[in-house]
Protein backbone atom coordinates (compact mmCIF):
# COMPACT_ATOMS: atom_id res chain seq x y z
CA UNK A 1 0.00 0.00 0.00
CA UNK A 2 3.06 2.42 0.67
CA UNK A 3 4.47 1.45 -2.59
CA UNK A 4 1.51 2.45 -4.11
CA UNK A 5 0.91 5.73 -2.66
CA UNK A 6 4.85 6.51 -3.69
CA UNK A 7 3.86 5.80 -7.17
CA UNK A 8 1.08 7.54 -7.38
CA UNK A 9 1.64 11.30 -5.90
CA UNK A 10 -0.34 12.77 -8.06
CA UNK A 11 -3.34 11.30 -6.56
CA UNK A 12 -3.06 12.59 -3.40
CA UNK A 13 -2.63 16.20 -4.29
CA UNK A 14 -5.63 15.86 -6.60
CA UNK A 15 -7.24 14.54 -3.73
CA UNK A 16 -6.34 17.29 -1.62
CA UNK A 17 -6.95 20.08 -4.09
CA UNK A 18 -10.27 18.84 -4.55
CA UNK A 19 -10.74 19.06 -0.44
CA UNK A 20 -9.27 22.78 -0.39
CA UNK A 21 -12.33 23.46 -3.47
CA UNK A 22 -14.81 22.23 -1.46
CA UNK A 23 -14.12 24.21 1.53
CA UNK A 24 -13.48 26.78 -0.31
CA UNK A 25 -16.66 27.21 -1.78
CA UNK A 26 -18.26 26.20 1.58
CA UNK A 27 -16.66 28.98 3.16
CA UNK A 28 -18.10 31.43 0.16
CA UNK A 29 -21.97 29.99 0.80
CA UNK A 30 -21.54 30.83 4.45
CA UNK A 31 -20.39 34.33 3.86
CA UNK A 32 -22.66 34.99 0.87
CA UNK A 33 -25.72 33.82 3.71
CA UNK A 34 -24.13 35.53 6.15
CA UNK A 35 -23.73 39.06 4.18
CA UNK A 36 -27.19 38.53 2.35
CA UNK A 37 -29.37 40.45 5.08
CA UNK A 38 -27.53 44.00 4.95
CA UNK A 39 -27.15 43.76 1.41
CA UNK A 40 -30.81 43.47 1.20
CA UNK A 41 -31.17 45.99 3.60
CA UNK A 42 -28.81 48.09 1.35
CA UNK A 43 -30.64 47.74 -1.66
CA UNK A 44 -34.22 48.28 -0.05
CA UNK A 45 -32.83 51.54 1.39
CA UNK A 46 -32.42 52.69 -2.13
CA UNK A 47 -35.10 51.03 -3.91
CA UNK A 48 -38.71 52.55 -4.54
CA UNK A 49 -41.06 52.22 -1.94
CA UNK A 50 -43.49 51.25 -3.46
CA UNK A 51 -41.25 48.01 -4.56
CA UNK A 52 -40.20 47.61 -1.15
CA UNK A 53 -43.66 47.54 0.09
CA UNK A 54 -44.57 45.32 -2.24
CA UNK A 55 -41.65 42.80 -1.47
CA UNK A 56 -40.05 42.98 -5.01
CA UNK A 57 -37.01 43.50 -4.38
CA UNK A 58 -34.46 40.68 -3.89
CA UNK A 59 -31.60 40.67 -5.40
CA UNK A 60 -30.87 44.05 -6.79
CA UNK A 61 -32.41 47.70 -6.46
CA UNK A 62 -35.51 48.33 -8.35
CA UNK A 63 -36.19 52.03 -9.04
CA UNK A 64 -34.22 54.65 -7.09
CA UNK A 65 -35.66 56.48 -4.35
CA UNK A 66 -32.75 58.71 -1.99
CA UNK A 67 -35.73 60.88 -0.41
CA UNK A 68 -35.50 58.41 3.11
CA UNK A 69 -31.87 59.73 3.23
CA UNK A 70 -32.00 62.82 3.08
CA UNK A 71 -34.93 63.16 5.38
CA UNK A 72 -32.52 61.07 7.71
CA UNK A 73 -29.65 64.25 7.47
CA UNK A 74 -32.49 66.99 8.00
CA UNK A 75 -33.71 65.70 11.18
CA UNK A 76 -32.27 67.53 13.75
CA UNK A 77 -33.40 64.73 15.89
CA UNK A 78 -31.51 62.26 14.62
CA UNK A 79 -28.20 64.18 14.73
CA UNK A 80 -29.01 64.73 18.55
CA UNK A 81 -29.62 61.53 19.13
CA UNK A 82 -26.00 60.91 17.04
CA UNK A 83 -24.21 63.07 19.03
CA UNK A 84 -25.59 61.65 22.65
CA UNK A 85 -24.32 58.22 20.86
CA UNK A 86 -20.42 59.51 20.33
CA UNK A 87 -20.56 60.49 23.76
CA UNK A 88 -21.60 57.41 25.30
CA UNK A 89 -18.79 55.23 23.11
CA UNK A 90 -16.24 57.66 23.90
CA UNK A 91 -16.61 57.71 27.68
CA UNK A 92 -17.99 53.97 27.72
CA UNK A 93 -14.67 52.78 25.76
CA UNK A 94 -12.27 54.70 27.53
CA UNK A 95 -13.59 53.72 30.74
CA UNK A 96 -13.69 49.99 30.10
CA UNK A 97 -10.32 50.36 28.33
CA UNK A 98 -9.39 51.48 32.09
CA UNK A 99 -10.69 49.51 34.29
CA UNK A 100 -9.94 46.87 32.15
CA UNK A 101 -6.16 47.11 32.78
CA UNK A 102 -6.31 48.68 36.10
CA UNK A 103 -8.40 45.33 37.33
CA UNK A 104 -6.40 42.94 35.32
CA UNK A 105 -3.05 43.97 36.67
CA UNK A 106 -2.89 43.22 40.12
CA UNK A 107 -4.51 39.55 39.21
CA UNK A 108 -1.21 39.25 37.64
CA UNK A 109 0.92 39.69 40.12
CA UNK A 110 2.16 36.75 42.06
CA UNK A 111 2.45 37.96 45.28
CA UNK A 112 -0.65 39.50 45.85
CA UNK A 113 -2.23 38.07 48.80
CA UNK A 114 -5.74 36.24 48.03
CA UNK A 115 -5.22 36.40 44.13
CA UNK A 116 -6.79 33.25 43.14
CA UNK A 117 -9.58 34.08 45.61
CA UNK A 118 -10.11 37.46 43.71
CA UNK A 119 -10.51 35.41 40.23
CA UNK A 120 -13.12 33.33 41.41
CA UNK A 121 -14.81 36.46 43.21
CA UNK A 122 -15.21 38.00 39.84
CA UNK A 123 -16.59 34.86 38.26
CA UNK A 124 -19.45 35.05 40.14
CA UNK A 125 -21.29 38.11 39.05
CA UNK A 126 -20.05 37.69 35.81
CA UNK A 127 -22.68 34.46 35.39
CA UNK A 128 -24.98 35.68 37.89
CA UNK A 129 -26.46 39.13 38.07
CA UNK A 130 -29.03 40.97 40.39
CA UNK A 131 -31.97 41.22 38.00
CA UNK A 132 -33.36 44.75 36.14
CA UNK A 133 -35.19 45.70 39.60
CA UNK A 134 -32.05 45.76 41.87
CA UNK A 135 -30.32 48.01 39.21
CA UNK A 136 -33.05 50.21 38.55
CA UNK A 137 -33.33 50.97 42.42
CA UNK A 138 -29.59 51.43 42.43
CA UNK A 139 -29.21 53.83 39.59
CA UNK A 140 -32.38 55.68 41.20
CA UNK A 141 -30.38 55.87 44.81
CA UNK A 142 -27.17 57.55 43.28
CA UNK A 143 -29.17 59.90 41.60
CA UNK A 144 -28.53 58.90 38.24
CA UNK A 145 -31.82 58.27 36.92
CA UNK A 146 -32.24 60.12 33.21
CA UNK A 147 -28.79 61.40 33.94
CA UNK A 148 -25.92 60.40 30.88
CA UNK A 149 -24.39 58.68 33.86
CA UNK A 150 -26.97 55.97 34.25
CA UNK A 151 -25.98 54.68 30.61
CA UNK A 152 -22.16 55.22 30.91
CA UNK A 153 -21.29 54.55 34.59
CA UNK A 154 -23.42 50.48 34.88
CA UNK A 155 -21.48 49.51 31.92
CA UNK A 156 -18.06 50.80 32.62
CA UNK A 157 -17.02 47.30 33.92
CA UNK A 158 -16.85 44.36 32.04
CA UNK A 159 -15.42 41.19 33.99
CA UNK A 160 -15.08 39.67 30.60
CA UNK A 161 -12.80 42.22 29.65
CA UNK A 162 -10.74 42.00 32.69
CA UNK A 163 -10.00 38.40 32.46
CA UNK A 164 -9.17 38.64 29.15
CA UNK A 165 -6.69 41.31 29.53
CA UNK A 166 -5.13 39.58 32.48
CA UNK A 167 -4.35 36.79 30.10
CA UNK A 168 -2.79 38.40 27.67
CA UNK A 169 -0.69 39.79 30.86
CA UNK A 170 0.22 37.20 31.64
CA UNK A 171 1.79 36.44 28.61
CA UNK A 172 4.69 39.19 28.95
CA UNK A 173 7.60 37.73 30.25
CA UNK A 174 8.41 37.74 33.80
CA UNK A 175 11.93 39.32 33.48
CA UNK A 176 10.55 42.23 31.25
CA UNK A 177 9.13 43.24 34.53
CA UNK A 178 11.58 42.27 36.48
CA UNK A 179 13.91 44.17 35.08
CA UNK A 180 11.83 47.56 34.85
CA UNK A 181 11.43 46.47 39.05
CA UNK A 182 15.51 46.71 39.30
CA UNK A 183 15.95 49.70 37.02
CA UNK A 184 13.73 51.12 40.21
CA UNK A 185 10.03 51.42 38.57
CA UNK A 186 7.11 51.04 40.84
CA UNK A 187 3.40 48.87 39.65
CA UNK A 188 1.96 51.93 37.99
CA UNK A 189 5.08 52.94 35.98
CA UNK A 190 5.71 48.96 35.05
CA UNK A 191 2.18 49.34 33.87
CA UNK A 192 1.85 52.70 32.22
CA UNK A 193 5.21 53.21 30.78
CA UNK A 194 6.03 49.06 29.66
CA UNK A 195 2.98 46.90 29.47
CA UNK A 196 0.40 49.24 27.92
CA UNK A 197 2.76 50.12 24.98
CA UNK A 198 3.24 46.56 24.26
CA UNK A 199 -0.36 45.71 24.85
CA UNK A 200 -1.90 47.59 21.58
CA UNK A 201 -3.63 44.50 20.44
CA UNK A 202 -5.91 43.31 23.72
CA UNK A 203 -6.46 47.15 24.06
CA UNK A 204 -7.60 47.39 20.50
CA UNK A 205 -9.81 43.93 20.93
CA UNK A 206 -10.98 45.89 23.60
CA UNK A 207 -12.49 49.09 22.21
CA UNK A 208 -13.83 47.29 19.52
CA UNK A 209 -16.38 45.41 21.72
CA UNK A 210 -16.87 48.10 23.50
CA UNK A 211 -17.58 50.62 20.37
CA UNK A 212 -19.86 47.39 18.92
CA UNK A 213 -21.83 47.35 22.20
CA UNK A 214 -22.06 50.69 23.19
CA UNK A 215 -23.35 51.46 19.93
CA UNK A 216 -25.79 49.11 19.75
CA UNK A 217 -27.07 49.39 22.82
CA UNK A 218 -30.52 50.98 23.37
CA UNK A 219 -32.33 49.03 26.48
CA UNK A 220 -30.93 50.81 29.22
CA UNK A 221 -31.82 54.20 27.62
CA UNK A 222 -35.41 52.62 27.45
CA UNK A 223 -35.22 52.04 31.13
CA UNK A 224 -33.07 55.00 32.42
CA UNK A 225 -33.99 57.60 30.13
CA UNK A 226 -37.35 59.16 29.73
CA UNK A 227 -35.78 62.57 28.07
CA UNK A 228 -35.67 62.30 24.65
CA UNK A 229 -32.97 64.24 24.61
CA UNK A 230 -30.61 62.07 26.04
CA UNK A 231 -31.59 58.71 23.88
CA UNK A 232 -29.18 57.39 21.59
CA UNK A 233 -29.09 56.72 18.39
CA UNK A 234 -30.30 53.41 18.75
CA UNK A 235 -33.09 54.47 20.80
CA UNK A 236 -34.05 57.02 17.67
CA UNK A 237 -33.88 53.73 15.52
CA UNK A 238 -36.56 51.71 18.22
CA UNK A 239 -38.70 54.84 18.02
CA UNK A 240 -38.63 54.65 14.07
CA UNK A 241 -39.37 50.93 13.48
CA UNK A 242 -41.25 49.78 16.02
CA UNK A 243 -43.62 52.84 17.71
CA UNK A 244 -44.46 54.72 14.48
CA UNK A 245 -48.25 53.89 13.34
CA UNK A 246 -50.56 54.89 11.68
CA UNK A 247 -54.79 54.99 11.96
CA UNK A 248 -55.72 54.51 8.52
CA UNK A 249 -60.12 54.53 10.38
CA UNK A 250 -61.06 57.93 10.82
CA UNK A 251 -59.40 59.77 7.90
CA UNK A 252 -60.86 61.47 4.59
CA UNK A 253 -60.05 60.28 1.26
CA UNK A 254 -57.50 62.59 0.79
CA UNK A 255 -55.62 62.19 4.47
CA UNK A 256 -56.04 58.48 3.81
CA UNK A 257 -54.13 58.92 -0.01
CA UNK A 258 -51.17 61.41 2.04
CA UNK A 259 -51.61 58.45 4.91
CA UNK A 260 -50.99 55.24 2.97
CA UNK A 261 -48.01 57.35 1.00
CA UNK A 262 -46.04 58.64 4.29
CA UNK A 263 -46.93 54.40 5.34
CA UNK A 264 -45.23 53.42 2.22
CA UNK A 265 -42.28 56.32 2.60
CA UNK A 266 -41.72 54.84 6.61
CA UNK A 267 -41.20 51.35 5.16
CA UNK A 268 -38.67 52.03 3.00
CA UNK A 269 -37.13 54.87 5.85
CA UNK A 270 -36.53 52.18 8.07
CA UNK A 271 -34.15 50.17 6.22
CA UNK A 272 -32.27 53.91 5.11
CA UNK A 273 -32.35 54.30 9.20
CA UNK A 274 -30.90 51.08 9.73
CA UNK A 275 -28.49 51.31 6.91
CA UNK A 276 -27.43 55.55 8.63
CA UNK A 277 -26.91 53.99 12.29
CA UNK A 278 -24.59 50.84 11.02
CA UNK A 279 -22.28 51.94 8.98
CA UNK A 280 -19.46 54.02 11.36
CA UNK A 281 -19.79 50.72 13.39
CA UNK A 282 -19.02 48.79 10.32
CA UNK A 283 -15.86 51.57 9.01
CA UNK A 284 -14.44 51.32 12.55
CA UNK A 285 -13.22 47.40 11.93
CA UNK A 286 -10.48 48.92 9.28
CA UNK A 287 -8.81 50.88 11.84
CA UNK A 288 -8.36 48.06 14.58
CA UNK A 289 -7.83 45.12 12.02
CA UNK A 290 -4.27 44.92 12.36
CA UNK A 291 -4.28 44.71 16.15
CA UNK A 292 -7.68 42.72 16.67
CA UNK A 293 -7.00 39.22 15.23
CA UNK A 294 -3.81 39.13 17.22
CA UNK A 295 -5.05 40.42 20.38
CA UNK A 296 -7.89 38.16 20.56
CA UNK A 297 -5.59 35.38 19.62
CA UNK A 298 -3.29 36.30 22.68
CA UNK A 299 -5.87 37.04 24.76
CA UNK A 300 -7.31 33.90 24.47
CA UNK A 301 -4.19 31.90 25.63
CA UNK A 302 -4.86 29.95 29.00
CA UNK A 303 -2.32 30.74 31.61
Amino acid sequence: MVASVRRNPNKIKQGSVAVDIILYALALVICIITLYPFYLVIIMSISSPKEVAAMNVFWYPKGFFLDSYKLIVSDTKMWWAYSNTLIYVAAGTLLNCLTAVLGAYPLTVRTLKGRKWLVAFLLIPMYFGGGLIPSYLLVNKLGMYNTMFAVIIPGMVSIWNIILVRTFFTTIPDGLKESAFIDGASHLQLLFRVILPISKPILAVIAIYSVVGIWNSWFDALVYLPNEKLHPLQMYLYRVVVQQSVDLKMLSLEDTKHAVANMLSNIQLKYAIIVFTTLPVIFTYPFFQKYFIKGALLGSLKE
